[in-house]
């Protein structure tokens, strides 16, 4: 049975395909092999072990964040091993699945807007450049943990207009003392800076919001886009729920540099397991450093 996954340090994605052939899919908490408490592993192993396939005749291909580096493959693959011992597994990086979801075998500049940002250029089988993603103290542009970032500052900073001002405050009961003391004690900072960003997604035609999305999109254009020597030549695409929220200000930055729209998806899971079937149908595809 072909099973694949998209997994993000937020939530991940599964799809494998029913008796009647129709694609079957399922989200669980996420996973990041570079902080995963082990309350957070055992929750999710709980999780695993309720989904409904075959482990001794499956091969699952799973797309993971954080799992670029032969290490965090390792770890990675030991945790889903603990749970299906007998299944084949296939580790691979997230931007990877990004780049099949949205190009197959056709090149293009490929991004990954959510909680946290990526981007690489895709030759049509692997990545022929990547500009590094700094992870979310020192990078992370275009990102939920970016933008939520950004929200918070301009809140304790009193910059943001007191109508939006209303929606952060309860989430900020115990003010700057206690939002930094949570901050500082946690191993995932990004999703809970990202968390910020959904409570002003009905705002997305307010024009403060719209142009601090719009900076932080075009800080991601111009810091890693736009060094791809030929950013300007090929489509570029998106995942990530942060791109397709806000994708009319992401198009009009695309605009702006002049750029190619490719395809925006919310999740690749879909497109993703569509190509697995049609590759297992044709010719053989490169698995990468599994």
């Amino acid at each position: 049975m072909l099973v694949v996954a998209d997994g993000g340090a937020t939530k991940i994605d599964w799809a494998w395909a029913a008796e009647s052939g129709a694609m079957v899919s399922c989200p669980t908490p996420g996973f990041n092999p570079t902080y995963h408490s082990v309350a957070q592993q055992d929750a999710l192993r709980s999780e695993l072990q309720h989904l409904p396939f075959d482990e001794g005749k499956s091969v699952i291909y799973y797309y993971g964040a954080g799992c670029r580096m032969p290490e965090a493959k390792e770890v990675t693959r030991a945790f889903l091993q603990a749970v299906w011992p007998q299944a084949e597994l296939k580790i691979l990086d997230d931007l990877l699945g990004a780049a099949r979801a949205t190009c197959g075998r056709q090149p293009g500049i490929v991004c990954i807007l959510g909680t946290g940002s990526n981007s690489m250029h895709y030759d049509g089988q692997d990545a022929a450049d990547r500009i590094p993603n700094l992870g979310v103290l020192l990078g992370d542009e275009g990102s939920g943990a970016h933008i939520g970032k950004e929200l918070v500052k301009a809140f304790f900073y009193r910059e943001m207009p007191q109508h939006l001002s209303k929606l952060l405050e309860p989430a900020l009961p115990g003010g700057r003392d206690a939002f930094l003391k949570e901050l500082y004690s946690l191993q995932s900072p990004g999703s809970f800076l990202a968390s910020f960003v959904r409570l002003v997604t009905g705002q997305k035609e307010d024009p403060w919001v719209r142009n601090l999305v719009k900076a932080c999109f075009e800080a991601f254009v111009e810091r890693h886009v736009l060094k791809y020597a030929q950013a300007r030549a090929l489509p570029v695409h998106f995942c990530g729920s942060i791109a397709w929220h806000f994708q009319v200000v992401l198009e009009e930055v695309l605009m702006k540099y002049q750029l190619q729209k490719g395809k925006i998806l919310r999740k690749p899971i879909e497109e993703l397991f569509k190509f697995h079937l049609n590759a297992a149908s044709s010719q053989p595809f490169s698995t990468g450093n599994q």
